[in-house]
């Protein structure tokens, strides 16, 4: 007899999401919530549908090289699939990126691009990458180019018709490595047709971009992050020639295996500078925050597709006499991956809707140094959760989610390099420290956790509010005592502390969630989660406090093997 297991099916992702619903309808006037509903409605639609079977007849496909043509001309030529042609057309079509710039909805105009992009992106084979670097440069451009360039690419970065629409790409990690891009070897020359760019980008992602910012190094400008200057340039000269940019190859990746990923030279790339010739990562930061922000809705997003694939199978799947969605267990592991979920969704909107407000100067001084801190917290904690979540869900599906032709471990893997793209979590987690002792980022983040735990009256959340304001009571009382002990012991705990900061933030904006859902819903899950979430731990500083164990541990500190 064959085997025959019935698949987890997919309804629409708008409907379906309770969590994003309730989140917009508790912050979105009732106007803009019913203006926008229909696109979020044909979003969740398509990702259930046509973009959905596209990522799963497509899954082995991949990007392909052409160096040369039949008569002998170096082409380098990157050929998509046409699933990631019609990703790029629906994602124009629709404002994925327009939306957050046409501002129809004021500072609430963050929240609908982002809940559009947390429909499309698990069904998109992670075109959300190109579609996030677009997003930075666009902003990067509309704040700090002159107005010439502004108005020459700005229109096409944003444009929704798919005839005209440029892609950016974010060119900066080299051989040398990719956090610390104040090595970049890269060299930019003046010649009579204006700057050119000489090196090596070791890693660019959505190779296939129109146009891209970079960093480069003008000659005589001395070494580190400030002699550095952002450069735009496109990939194209006029007469359509490459612009001095090879394409050496593909890189072979363990996930995002549709997003061509490609190793460039730049030999005399034309190129402009974007905001002066000196402190190019300074001025880049711009573009970082909305990639940052953008890997963060797509944690979440992964997060509720392996969540909702789970939960449909739980129902169709029979084992040991009963469905899975009747064996207490499974049910138990189901709803601790629904907790982190909905933690995660509530944290990367109120942020989203944060950045919102500061686009629009709608944002309060104590709101913006909580969004400087919350934009490196966010990224680093719902990577980290996403895989952890995904992972699980695979497992709670069993063999059958292990077989390549399910399309699961490809959300697995795709997911994995969440934690990497835009600073890996040690160099997020040392930015977070950096802005909770100096910019003012704890005091607001503080004030913040308190309001939403203090505001949480039914008696199902008083525990859980306990639980939050302990943690952020014993981070506050660490950063304080530790600061005294100098900087190896900050740096060493400095991923516990953010990660504490994290889910202390998650269980307050899930407390603020359900308290909501109780007055307005007459709706307990909310609240289930919060209880749920805040008995999985949000205090992660219980570690040893000496600076020098793990070099102990690891065996750093000499030349004995391990």
């Amino acid at each position: 007899m064959p085997f025959i297991q019935e698949p987890p099916r997919l309804g629409n992702q708008y409907h379906d999401d309770r969590v994003l619903r309730a989140f917009l309808t508790r912050t979105l006037p009732p106007d803009s919530l019913r203006e926008i509903e229909p696109a979020l409605e044909h979003m969740g639609e398509l990702a259930a549908g046509r973009l959905f079977e596209l990522s799963q007849t497509y899954r082995n496909a991949e990007p392909q090289l052409v160096h040369w043509d039949p008569w002998g001309n170096r082409i380098d030529e990157i050929r998509v699939t046409p699933a990631w042609q019609e990703y790029a057309r629906v994602a124009v079509e629709a404002g994925l990126v327009a939306t957050a710039f046409e501002r129809r909805h004021g500072e609430y105009a963050r929240v609908h691009q982002m809940a559009l992009v947390h429909l499309f992106h698990p069904s998109s084979q992670v075109y959300t990458c190109p579609l996030a670097m677009t997003d930075g440069a666009a902003r990067t451009l509309e704040l700090h180019a002159r107005p010439a360039l502004r108005e020459r690419v700005l229109p096409r970065l944003l444009a929704r018709d798919p005839q005209r629409a440029w892609t950016a790409g974010q060119w900066m990690t080299e051989r040398i490595g990719g956090s610390d891009v104040g090595l970049s070897e890269t060299v930019a020359r003046q010649s009579a047709e204006g700057w050119r760019l000489y090196g090596i980008k070791w890693f660019t992602s959505a190779a296939t971009a129109d146009v891209a910012l970079t960093l480069a190094r003008p000659e005589g400008n001395g070494p580190g992050g400030r002699g550095l200057a952002m450069f735009y340039l496109e990939q194209r000269l006029p007469d359509g020639r490459r612009n001095g940019i090879r394409v050496l190859r593909l890189k072979e990746k363990l996930g995002t295996r549709a997003l061509p990923t490609a190793e460039l030279e730049l030999d005399g790339t034309l190129a402009e500078p974007v905001a002066g010739l000196t402190h190019g990562t300074r001025n880049i930061t711009t573009m970082l925050n909305l990639t940052r922000t953008w890997n963060a809705v797509c944690a979440g997003a992964s997060m509720r597709r392996g969540v909702a694939l789970a939960r449909d199978y739980a129902r169709r799947r029979t084992a040991f006499g009963a469905p899975l969605a009747r064996q207490p267990l499974h049910l138990d592991t189901l709803a601790g991956m629904q907790a982190e979920t909905e933690a995660v969704c509530n944290l990367v909107f109120h942020t989203v809707h944060l950045l919102g407000r500061e686009e629009t100067d709608r944002i309060r001084d104590e709101e913006r140094a909580l969004l400087r801190l919350l934009l490196s917290i966010c990224k680093l904690i719902t990577a980290k959760q996403a895989i952890a979540v995904v992972s699980e869900a695979i497992e709670a599906i069993g063999g059958a989610a292990y077989m390549e032709d399910t399309g699961l471990p490809m959300l697995l893997r795709d997911t994995h390099v969440l934690s990497i793209w835009e600073g890996t979590t040690n160099v997020l987690a040392l930015d977070a420290l950096r802005t909770s002792a100096r910019e003012g980022g704890l005091t607001a983040f503080l004030q913040a956790v308190r309001a939403r735990t203090a505001a949480a009256v039914h008696p199902t959340l008083t525990a859980p509010a306990r639980t939050a304001l302990a943690a952020i009571d014993r981070a506050e009382a660490w950063l304080a005592s530790t600061q005294r002990r100098g900087l190896p012991a900050l740096e060493a705990g400095a991923r516990r502390f953010a990660l504490t900061l994290g889910r202390t933030m998650e269980l307050a904006l899930l407390i603020e969630a359900a308290q909501w859902a109780i007055e307005h819903q007459r709706d307990g899950r909310a609240a289930s989660a919060a209880v749920r979430f805040a008995s999985a731990g949000v205090d992660c500083l219980d570690a040893p406090d000496d600076c020098e164990e793990p070099n102990r541990l690891l065996g750093m500190d000499d030349e004995t093997p391990l």
